[in-house]
């Protein structure tokens, strides 16, 4: 078993398609398919199955890509971190990001790293904060932009914003007029609410909310991202709690409302392992903090 096996593996894994992970990895992919081939021989169990419309993992396969990505992660940090004990300067920052941030605090920490390291690389990545999470635990990202989570191993976690979510109203629906808008109002409403399979933050933060305000048995219609919660409700489906940034989105058929007696604040802030020469070097940090804000 070799080292670029390994990778060799991980590229399959993450495309399950030989051609585009041969492309990904700078090889031609028959020597891709014999290079894994061999991993899988001398493992003595199959990683992937094979057909000719797709490539999926097996059960073995699945195990090894986790445990692949771990290990490669932890050379990649070893290497910074010997860089870091022989004065070298960091290379590359690896961002991983929900979308929240890349709307407000991305484009200014992005910008302050480019202005105060011009020769560094940086790569940003989107995805869950659970997926973040893991990614810098195994090395794979430096920093993440997430929901809040706590400090656990080596894990750190500093709160930067607070997202404000105010009602989200068709246009054509009596509440859009109104002045102010009660708890009691949503009774008769049907509402749209945020539903993903990983239970992320946002959805226990908003199910714990309803259920204290005696709302869950409203949600007549759920989706997983901010966008698709916008066009249900303007297509007059109902309505729904979104971020105050929705506001500004061309083209829609809504308006946010507050909503008395319920404030929804959703945390924002950036995280890290502190193994990670660096992520934790302080000027990167530091230059995290400085986006701090309040909700507007």
């Amino acid at each position: 078993m070799e080292l670029r096996q390994l990778s060799y593996f991980v590229a399959v894994a993450e495309e399950l398609h030989f051609g585009r992970a041969a492309m990904r990895v700078n090889i031609a992919q028959p020597a891709l398919s014999t290079q894994v081939q061999a991993l899988e021989k001398g493992l003595g169990v199959q990683l992937l199955t094979r057909s000719t419309r797709k490539v999926e993992l097996t059960r073995a396969g699945e195990v090894f890509y986790d445990r692949c990505v771990r290990m490669l992660g932890e050379l990649d940090l070893s290497a910074e971190m010997a860089r870091a004990a022989g004065g070298r300067t960091m290379r590359e920052i690896r961002i991983g990001t929900i979308y929240p941030a890349t709307t407000g605090v991305l484009p200014a920490f992005l910008a302050r790293i480019g202005r105060k390291f011009p020769d560094i690389r940086l790569h940003v990545s989107n995805g869950s904060t659970s997926d973040i999470i893991r990614q810098l635990e195994c090395g794979k990202l430096n920093l993440g932009f997430i929901r809040p989570v706590e400090n656990i191993g080596s894990l750190r976690f500093f709160s930067i914003a607070h997202e404000r979510y105010l009602l989200a109203v068709p246009i054509g629906n009596p509440l859009a007029s109104r002045q102010e808008v009660t708890i009691e109002d949503l009774r008769g409403e049907k509402i749209i609410a945020f539903k993903r399979q990983n239970l992320s933050y946002t959805e226990r933060y908003f199910s714990e909310t309803f259920a204290e305000h005696g709302l869950n048995d409203n949600v007549a219609y759920t989706c997983d991202d901010t966008f698709s919660l916008i066009s249900l409700v303007s297509s007059g489906l109902g309505v729904g709690f979104a971020p105050e940034w929705t506001g500004e989105l061309p083209g829609r058929d809504v308006v946010l409302k507050k909503v008395t007696g319920i404030d929804l604040k959703i945390g924002l802030g950036v995280a890290w392992s502190k193994d990670d020469p660096t992520a934790a070097r302080d000027d990167i940090i530091d230059i995290a903090k400085t986006l701090g804000r309040p909700g507007r």
